[in-house]
């Protein structure tokens, strides 16, 4: 199974604990799953599941979290935030 990094922005490292974790994964909706289930944690689920994806620098999301990964990825983790 590919290496997938996930690099943890803003809310999402603070409630992760940490800014980057790797786990092996066939989809990204699988490496979301790993991770969510690694932290157990209320607060990290809110963060992930409010936040934009980044795959390789592509944004990502709906049917495109289930596709097959090729090979080694990275997937940014960016929880929404406010500025102007």
């Amino acid at each position: 199974m590919p290496l997938v990094t996930m690099n943890f922005w803003a809310g999402a490292r603070a409630a992760a604990g940490t800014a980057t974790e790797a786990v092996e994964a066939g989809s990204v909706a699988e490496a979301l799953a790993l991770v969510l289930e690694q932290h157990a944690d209320a607060r990290f689920t809110r963060v992930v599941r409010a936040s934009s994806l980044l795959v390789d620098g592509v944004s990502a999301s709906g049917e495109a979290l289930g596709r097959p990964l090729a090979g080694a990825t990275t997937i940014e983790v960016l929880p929404p935030f406010a500025g102007g």
